[in-house]
Protein backbone atom coordinates (compact mmCIF):
# COMPACT_ATOMS: atom_id res chain seq x y z
CA UNK A 1 0.00 0.00 0.00
CA UNK A 2 1.00 3.55 -0.62
CA UNK A 3 0.10 7.10 0.92
CA UNK A 4 -1.21 9.98 -0.63
CA UNK A 5 -1.96 13.09 0.90
CA UNK A 6 -0.90 11.65 4.06
CA UNK A 7 -4.03 9.83 5.00
CA UNK A 8 -5.67 8.09 1.86
CA UNK A 9 -4.38 4.57 1.10
CA UNK A 10 -4.09 3.40 -2.46
CA UNK A 11 -3.14 -0.22 -3.31
CA UNK A 12 0.31 -0.03 -5.87
CA UNK A 13 0.01 -1.74 -9.01
CA UNK A 14 0.57 -5.51 -9.37
CA UNK A 15 4.74 -5.86 -10.49
CA UNK A 16 3.82 -7.75 -13.69
CA UNK A 17 0.84 -6.55 -15.03
CA UNK A 18 -0.86 -8.90 -17.76
CA UNK A 19 2.62 -11.24 -18.03
CA UNK A 20 3.07 -12.69 -14.96
CA UNK A 21 2.73 -16.38 -16.59
CA UNK A 22 6.28 -14.99 -18.18
CA UNK A 23 7.66 -14.40 -14.76
CA UNK A 24 9.36 -17.39 -12.34
CA UNK A 25 6.58 -17.47 -9.29
CA UNK A 26 9.92 -17.23 -6.47
CA UNK A 27 10.49 -14.08 -8.10
CA UNK A 28 7.06 -12.91 -8.74
CA UNK A 29 6.84 -13.34 -4.44
CA UNK A 30 9.64 -11.59 -4.17
CA UNK A 31 8.01 -8.47 -6.00
CA UNK A 32 4.72 -8.97 -4.71
CA UNK A 33 4.64 -10.62 -1.77
CA UNK A 34 1.12 -9.59 -1.33
CA UNK A 35 -0.36 -11.44 -4.18
CA UNK A 36 1.07 -14.71 -2.32
CA UNK A 37 -1.54 -16.90 -0.98
CA UNK A 38 -1.35 -17.20 3.52
CA UNK A 39 0.10 -20.22 4.94
CA UNK A 40 0.72 -21.64 1.50
CA UNK A 41 3.79 -21.80 -1.45
CA UNK A 42 3.67 -19.56 -4.20
CA UNK A 43 1.46 -21.35 -6.97
CA UNK A 44 3.39 -22.49 -10.33
CA UNK A 45 3.11 -20.06 -13.12
CA UNK A 46 3.08 -21.24 -17.28
CA UNK A 47 6.84 -20.47 -16.94
CA UNK A 48 7.27 -22.90 -14.01
CA UNK A 49 5.74 -25.76 -15.06
CA UNK A 50 7.46 -25.56 -18.81
CA UNK A 51 10.68 -25.76 -16.85
CA UNK A 52 9.99 -28.31 -14.60
CA UNK A 53 9.00 -30.87 -17.15
CA UNK A 54 11.82 -29.59 -19.37
CA UNK A 55 14.07 -30.68 -16.23
CA UNK A 56 12.02 -33.82 -15.96
CA UNK A 57 12.63 -34.80 -19.62
CA UNK A 58 16.37 -33.92 -19.30
CA UNK A 59 16.80 -36.16 -16.08
CA UNK A 60 14.78 -39.12 -17.85
CA UNK A 61 16.96 -38.25 -20.83
CA UNK A 62 20.37 -38.65 -19.16
CA UNK A 63 18.89 -41.35 -16.99
CA UNK A 64 18.15 -43.36 -20.40
CA UNK A 65 21.79 -42.87 -21.64
CA UNK A 66 23.03 -43.83 -18.01
CA UNK A 67 21.03 -47.39 -18.53
CA UNK A 68 21.69 -48.07 -21.79
CA UNK A 69 25.74 -47.56 -20.62
CA UNK A 70 25.32 -49.93 -18.19
CA UNK A 71 23.43 -52.55 -20.11
CA UNK A 72 26.98 -53.01 -22.51
CA UNK A 73 29.55 -52.31 -19.39
CA UNK A 74 30.29 -55.99 -18.01
CA UNK A 75 31.44 -55.13 -14.92
CA UNK A 76 27.92 -54.21 -13.52
CA UNK A 77 25.86 -57.20 -13.15
CA UNK A 78 21.71 -56.99 -14.51
CA UNK A 79 20.83 -57.26 -11.05
CA UNK A 80 22.56 -54.39 -10.21
CA UNK A 81 22.04 -52.62 -13.28
CA UNK A 82 18.51 -53.14 -12.16
CA UNK A 83 18.61 -51.38 -9.00
CA UNK A 84 20.36 -48.66 -10.48
CA UNK A 85 17.33 -48.00 -13.28
CA UNK A 86 14.64 -48.00 -10.15
CA UNK A 87 16.79 -45.69 -7.85
CA UNK A 88 17.58 -43.47 -10.93
CA UNK A 89 13.81 -43.38 -11.88
CA UNK A 90 12.94 -42.76 -8.41
CA UNK A 91 15.36 -39.74 -8.39
CA UNK A 92 13.80 -38.25 -11.95
CA UNK A 93 10.29 -38.55 -10.08
CA UNK A 94 11.59 -36.57 -7.41
CA UNK A 95 12.71 -33.81 -9.49
CA UNK A 96 8.83 -32.41 -9.09
CA UNK A 97 9.96 -31.66 -5.48
CA UNK A 98 12.94 -29.67 -6.54
CA UNK A 99 11.21 -26.40 -5.93
CA UNK A 100 9.61 -27.43 -2.23
CA UNK A 101 12.50 -29.09 -0.94
CA UNK A 102 15.56 -27.68 -2.86
CA UNK A 103 17.96 -28.45 0.21
CA UNK A 104 16.53 -32.01 1.02
CA UNK A 105 16.36 -32.83 -2.54
CA UNK A 106 19.84 -32.11 -3.13
CA UNK A 107 21.19 -33.94 0.01
CA UNK A 108 19.36 -36.74 -0.75
CA UNK A 109 20.73 -37.41 -4.01
CA UNK A 110 24.12 -37.38 -3.06
CA UNK A 111 23.98 -40.90 -1.96
CA UNK A 112 22.20 -41.46 -4.56
CA UNK A 113 24.71 -40.49 -7.24
CA UNK A 114 27.08 -43.10 -5.60
CA UNK A 115 24.71 -46.04 -5.64
CA UNK A 116 22.98 -45.11 -9.47
CA UNK A 117 24.54 -43.93 -12.39
CA UNK A 118 21.26 -43.38 -13.85
CA UNK A 119 20.40 -40.65 -11.38
CA UNK A 120 23.14 -38.87 -12.13
CA UNK A 121 20.83 -36.14 -14.56
CA UNK A 122 18.53 -36.07 -11.51
CA UNK A 123 21.68 -35.20 -9.43
CA UNK A 124 22.67 -32.65 -11.84
CA UNK A 125 19.20 -30.44 -11.45
CA UNK A 126 18.98 -30.92 -8.00
CA UNK A 127 22.37 -29.09 -7.20
CA UNK A 128 21.75 -26.31 -9.64
CA UNK A 129 18.08 -25.83 -8.27
CA UNK A 130 20.01 -24.99 -4.95
CA UNK A 131 22.37 -23.12 -6.15
CA UNK A 132 19.40 -20.23 -7.98
CA UNK A 133 16.87 -21.13 -4.69
CA UNK A 134 19.40 -20.66 -1.63
CA UNK A 135 22.24 -18.88 -0.44
CA UNK A 136 25.65 -19.32 -1.38
CA UNK A 137 26.60 -21.61 1.84
CA UNK A 138 24.18 -24.12 1.41
CA UNK A 139 25.58 -24.52 -2.33
CA UNK A 140 29.54 -24.68 -1.03
CA UNK A 141 28.25 -27.50 1.93
CA UNK A 142 26.22 -29.31 -1.06
CA UNK A 143 28.56 -29.14 -3.80
CA UNK A 144 31.57 -29.83 -1.69
CA UNK A 145 30.30 -33.02 -0.71
CA UNK A 146 29.35 -33.93 -4.38
CA UNK A 147 32.71 -33.60 -5.65
CA UNK A 148 33.92 -35.50 -2.04
CA UNK A 149 31.89 -38.47 -3.27
CA UNK A 150 32.94 -38.72 -7.16
CA UNK A 151 36.38 -40.10 -6.63
CA UNK A 152 34.32 -42.95 -4.52
CA UNK A 153 31.91 -43.21 -7.07
CA UNK A 154 34.30 -44.14 -10.11
CA UNK A 155 36.41 -46.11 -7.61
CA UNK A 156 33.22 -48.61 -7.04
CA UNK A 157 32.24 -48.38 -10.83
CA UNK A 158 34.83 -47.19 -13.14
CA UNK A 159 34.14 -45.57 -16.55
CA UNK A 160 34.67 -48.65 -19.39
CA UNK A 161 35.76 -46.16 -22.06
CA UNK A 162 37.47 -43.35 -19.71
CA UNK A 163 40.65 -43.37 -17.44
CA UNK A 164 40.02 -42.86 -13.43
CA UNK A 165 41.59 -39.69 -13.44
CA UNK A 166 40.35 -38.34 -16.49
CA UNK A 167 36.56 -39.13 -15.27
CA UNK A 168 36.88 -37.66 -11.66
CA UNK A 169 38.31 -34.25 -13.19
CA UNK A 170 35.11 -34.58 -15.71
CA UNK A 171 32.73 -34.87 -13.43
CA UNK A 172 34.22 -32.61 -10.92
CA UNK A 173 34.16 -30.07 -14.00
CA UNK A 174 30.44 -30.50 -14.66
CA UNK A 175 29.81 -30.27 -11.27
CA UNK A 176 31.38 -26.81 -10.72
CA UNK A 177 29.83 -25.40 -14.06
CA UNK A 178 26.45 -26.08 -12.79
CA UNK A 179 27.17 -24.97 -9.44
CA UNK A 180 28.39 -21.84 -11.28
CA UNK A 181 25.31 -21.20 -13.86
CA UNK A 182 22.81 -21.62 -10.82
CA UNK A 183 24.52 -18.77 -8.92
CA UNK A 184 24.99 -16.69 -12.26
CA UNK A 185 21.03 -17.44 -12.65
CA UNK A 186 20.81 -16.25 -8.68
CA UNK A 187 22.59 -13.35 -9.07
CA UNK A 188 20.60 -12.07 -11.94
CA UNK A 189 17.89 -12.52 -9.97
CA UNK A 190 18.95 -10.75 -7.02
CA UNK A 191 19.74 -8.05 -9.43
CA UNK A 192 16.33 -7.46 -10.64
CA UNK A 193 15.03 -7.71 -7.42
CA UNK A 194 17.09 -4.77 -6.06
CA UNK A 195 16.97 -2.84 -8.84
CA UNK A 196 12.98 -3.08 -8.49
CA UNK A 197 13.41 -1.43 -4.62
CA UNK A 198 15.78 0.53 -5.75
CA UNK A 199 13.27 2.08 -8.20
CA UNK A 200 10.17 1.41 -5.52
CA UNK A 201 12.59 3.68 -3.28
CA UNK A 202 13.05 6.17 -6.19
CA UNK A 203 8.98 6.66 -6.95
CA UNK A 204 8.38 6.95 -3.16
CA UNK A 205 11.28 9.80 -2.91
CA UNK A 206 10.15 11.64 -5.42
CA UNK A 207 6.03 11.50 -4.37
CA UNK A 208 7.42 12.66 -0.85
CA UNK A 209 9.16 15.27 -2.26
CA UNK A 210 6.00 16.78 -4.38
CA UNK A 211 3.64 16.38 -1.07
CA UNK A 212 6.46 18.22 1.14
CA UNK A 213 6.16 20.62 -2.02
CA UNK A 214 2.62 20.77 -2.05
CA UNK A 215 2.79 20.91 1.89
CA UNK A 216 4.76 23.99 2.06
CA UNK A 217 3.06 25.59 -0.67
CA UNK A 218 -0.02 25.37 1.41
CA UNK A 219 1.52 26.59 4.07
CA UNK A 220 3.04 29.44 2.23
CA UNK A 221 -0.68 30.08 1.40
CA UNK A 222 -2.12 30.27 4.62
CA UNK A 223 1.02 32.26 6.23
CA UNK A 224 -0.12 35.12 3.44
CA UNK A 225 -3.89 34.55 3.68
CA UNK A 226 -3.18 34.92 7.42
CA UNK A 227 -1.71 38.68 6.65
CA UNK A 228 -4.58 39.59 4.43
CA UNK A 229 -6.85 38.79 7.08
CA UNK A 230 -5.06 40.53 9.71
CA UNK A 231 -4.47 43.53 7.60
CA UNK A 232 -8.53 43.73 7.34
CA UNK A 233 -9.73 42.69 10.25
CA UNK A 234 -7.20 45.56 11.58
CA UNK A 235 -8.82 48.13 9.23
CA UNK A 236 -12.55 46.88 10.35
CA UNK A 237 -11.58 47.62 13.75
CA UNK A 238 -10.01 50.90 13.54
CA UNK A 239 -13.14 52.33 11.66
CA UNK A 240 -15.23 50.08 14.20
CA UNK A 241 -13.77 51.63 17.29
CA UNK A 242 -13.83 55.36 15.75
CA UNK A 243 -17.41 55.00 15.29
CA UNK A 244 -17.66 53.51 18.99
CA UNK A 245 -16.03 56.73 20.23
CA UNK A 246 -17.58 59.32 18.35
CA UNK A 247 -20.94 58.78 17.95
CA UNK A 248 -21.74 62.35 17.23
CA UNK A 249 -19.34 62.67 14.20
CA UNK A 250 -21.00 64.06 10.88
CA UNK A 251 -23.54 61.45 8.92
CA UNK A 252 -21.34 61.55 5.85
CA UNK A 253 -18.04 60.74 7.77
CA UNK A 254 -20.20 57.79 9.14
CA UNK A 255 -21.63 56.27 6.30
CA UNK A 256 -18.12 56.18 4.57
CA UNK A 257 -16.96 54.27 8.32
CA UNK A 258 -19.35 51.69 7.41
CA UNK A 259 -18.75 51.41 3.85
CA UNK A 260 -15.20 50.49 4.19
CA UNK A 261 -16.58 48.11 7.19
CA UNK A 262 -18.87 46.43 4.86
CA UNK A 263 -15.93 46.37 2.06
CA UNK A 264 -13.27 44.94 4.65
CA UNK A 265 -15.79 42.04 6.44
CA UNK A 266 -16.94 41.21 2.64
CA UNK A 267 -12.86 40.75 1.50
CA UNK A 268 -11.88 39.10 4.93
CA UNK A 269 -15.12 36.45 4.46
CA UNK A 270 -13.49 35.96 0.66
CA UNK A 271 -10.61 35.25 1.93
CA UNK A 272 -11.50 33.17 4.18
CA UNK A 273 -13.52 30.86 2.01
CA UNK A 274 -9.99 30.49 0.30
CA UNK A 275 -7.79 29.23 3.37
CA UNK A 276 -10.57 26.97 3.97
CA UNK A 277 -9.01 23.83 4.31
CA UNK A 278 -5.28 24.49 3.60
CA UNK A 279 -2.78 23.29 5.90
CA UNK A 280 -1.48 25.57 8.57
CA UNK A 281 2.02 25.85 9.66
CA UNK A 282 3.06 26.09 13.41
CA UNK A 283 4.74 29.18 12.88
CA UNK A 284 3.28 32.18 11.96
CA UNK A 285 4.66 35.14 9.95
CA UNK A 286 3.33 38.52 11.57
CA UNK A 287 5.81 41.01 10.36
CA UNK A 288 2.51 42.42 8.98
CA UNK A 289 4.20 43.22 5.25
CA UNK A 290 2.01 44.40 2.21
CA UNK A 291 0.82 42.07 0.09
CA UNK A 292 1.55 42.30 -3.61
CA UNK A 293 -1.10 42.68 -6.10
CA UNK A 294 -1.37 42.97 -10.05
CA UNK A 295 -0.79 46.63 -10.16
CA UNK A 296 2.42 45.78 -8.53
CA UNK A 297 3.39 43.59 -11.96
CA UNK A 298 5.29 46.56 -13.40
CA UNK A 299 7.23 47.35 -10.67
CA UNK A 300 8.76 43.52 -10.65
CA UNK A 301 8.94 43.68 -14.25
CA UNK A 302 11.51 46.52 -13.63
CA UNK A 303 12.97 45.40 -11.49
CA UNK A 304 14.09 42.32 -13.11
CA UNK A 305 15.39 44.77 -16.21
CA UNK A 306 17.20 46.41 -13.64
CA UNK A 307 18.94 42.19 -12.72
CA UNK A 308 19.94 42.40 -16.49
CA UNK A 309 17.03 40.24 -17.69
CA UNK A 310 15.33 40.88 -20.83
CA UNK A 311 11.26 41.73 -20.02
CA UNK A 312 8.37 42.28 -22.28
CA UNK A 313 5.32 42.91 -20.87
CA UNK A 314 2.24 42.17 -22.84
CA UNK A 315 -0.71 44.58 -19.62
CA UNK A 316 -3.83 44.30 -21.17
CA UNK A 317 -5.65 44.70 -18.43
CA UNK A 318 -7.16 48.38 -18.26
CA UNK A 319 -7.87 49.15 -14.55
CA UNK A 320 -5.40 46.52 -12.74
CA UNK A 321 -7.14 48.44 -9.40
CA UNK A 322 -10.39 46.30 -10.19
CA UNK A 323 -9.08 42.80 -10.52
CA UNK A 324 -9.92 40.76 -7.43
CA UNK A 325 -7.00 40.79 -4.23
CA UNK A 326 -6.87 37.20 -4.48
CA UNK A 327 -6.23 36.65 -8.00
CA UNK A 328 -3.73 40.16 -8.45
CA UNK A 329 -1.92 38.23 -5.57
CA UNK A 330 -1.80 34.67 -7.16
CA UNK A 331 -0.82 36.38 -10.39
CA UNK A 332 1.51 38.40 -9.28
CA UNK A 333 3.60 34.93 -7.48
CA UNK A 334 2.85 33.05 -10.70
CA UNK A 335 4.81 35.91 -12.87
CA UNK A 336 7.58 36.56 -10.17
CA UNK A 337 8.38 32.63 -10.27
CA UNK A 338 8.41 32.32 -13.72
CA UNK A 339 10.59 35.12 -13.71
CA UNK A 340 13.08 33.37 -11.34
CA UNK A 341 12.94 30.06 -13.40
CA UNK A 342 13.81 31.55 -16.42
CA UNK A 343 16.84 33.87 -14.99
CA UNK A 344 18.06 30.22 -14.01
CA UNK A 345 16.79 27.88 -16.75
CA UNK A 346 17.36 30.36 -19.52
CA UNK A 347 19.75 32.95 -18.88
CA UNK A 348 20.07 35.82 -21.42
CA UNK A 349 16.79 35.03 -23.55
CA UNK A 350 13.74 37.42 -23.86
CA UNK A 351 10.77 36.53 -21.52
CA UNK A 352 7.34 37.71 -22.44
CA UNK A 353 4.65 38.14 -19.42
CA UNK A 354 0.75 38.66 -20.84
CA UNK A 355 -1.65 39.32 -18.39
CA UNK A 356 -5.58 39.70 -19.87
CA UNK A 357 -9.24 39.21 -19.02
CA UNK A 358 -11.54 41.11 -17.61
CA UNK A 359 -14.92 40.44 -15.00
CA UNK A 360 -16.81 37.71 -16.40
CA UNK A 361 -13.63 36.12 -18.22
CA UNK A 362 -10.91 35.68 -15.53
CA UNK A 363 -7.37 37.01 -15.40
CA UNK A 364 -5.04 34.90 -17.73
CA UNK A 365 -1.46 35.06 -17.53
CA UNK A 366 0.90 33.73 -19.80
CA UNK A 367 4.84 33.67 -19.71
CA UNK A 368 6.78 32.33 -21.93
CA UNK A 369 10.72 31.92 -23.47
CA UNK A 370 12.93 30.51 -25.96
CA UNK A 371 15.62 28.18 -25.49
CA UNK A 372 18.53 29.60 -24.11
CA UNK A 373 21.77 29.70 -26.61
CA UNK A 374 24.18 27.42 -25.67
CA UNK A 375 24.72 24.92 -22.71
CA UNK A 376 23.46 25.99 -19.49
CA UNK A 377 25.07 25.27 -16.62
CA UNK A 378 22.88 22.83 -14.16
CA UNK A 379 21.34 25.02 -11.45
CA UNK A 380 19.82 23.50 -7.97
CA UNK A 381 15.99 22.69 -8.35
CA UNK A 382 13.44 19.54 -9.55
CA UNK A 383 10.40 21.49 -10.40
CA UNK A 384 9.11 22.21 -6.94
CA UNK A 385 8.58 25.91 -7.49
CA UNK A 386 5.90 25.01 -10.40
CA UNK A 387 4.53 22.29 -7.93
CA UNK A 388 3.61 25.12 -5.48
CA UNK A 389 2.12 27.68 -8.48
CA UNK A 390 -0.18 24.71 -9.59
CA UNK A 391 -1.18 24.43 -5.70
CA UNK A 392 -1.77 28.17 -5.76
CA UNK A 393 -3.96 28.31 -8.58
CA UNK A 394 -5.78 25.57 -7.79
CA UNK A 395 -6.67 26.92 -4.35
CA UNK A 396 -7.46 30.15 -5.81
CA UNK A 397 -9.97 28.29 -7.69
CA UNK A 398 -8.37 28.67 -11.40
CA UNK A 399 -5.53 26.37 -13.21
CA UNK A 400 -2.16 26.57 -14.27
CA UNK A 401 -0.35 24.21 -16.52
CA UNK A 402 3.57 24.28 -17.95
CA UNK A 403 5.60 22.15 -20.53
CA UNK A 404 8.23 22.73 -22.72
CA UNK A 405 7.29 23.73 -26.38
CA UNK A 406 8.53 22.48 -29.66
CA UNK A 407 11.54 24.88 -30.06
CA UNK A 408 12.51 23.94 -26.78
CA UNK A 409 11.72 27.23 -25.36
CA UNK A 410 9.02 26.99 -22.13
CA UNK A 411 5.43 28.06 -21.73
CA UNK A 412 3.37 28.61 -18.21
CA UNK A 413 -0.33 29.45 -18.65
CA UNK A 414 -2.77 30.23 -15.62
CA UNK A 415 -5.94 31.41 -15.98
CA UNK A 416 -7.51 33.00 -12.57
CA UNK A 417 -11.18 33.72 -11.25
CA UNK A 418 -12.70 37.24 -11.85
CA UNK A 419 -16.24 37.01 -11.27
Amino acid sequence: MSTVNGDETVPEPPAFPGRRWLMPSAVIHEFDPAAARPGRRPKRTARDWIVDFSCFLVAVFIGLVAADALGDNPRVSHTAAGIDQLLGALACAAVWLRRRWPVGLAVATIPLSVLSDTAGGACMIAVFTLAVHRPFRYVAWVGGLNIAVVPITYRLRPDADLPYVVTVVLAVLLIAGIVGWGLLVRAKRQLMLSLRDRARRAENEARLRAEQAQRLAREAIAREMHDVLAHRLTLLSVHAGALEFRPDAPQEEIARAAGVIRESAHEALQDLREIIGVLRAGDHDDSGRPQPTLAALDTLVAESREAGMKVTLDHRVTDPATVPASAGRTAYRIAQECLTNARKHAPGTEVTVTVTGGPGDGLAVTVRNPAPEGEVPPVPGSGQGLIGLTERATLAGGRLSHGAERDGGFRVEAWLPWG
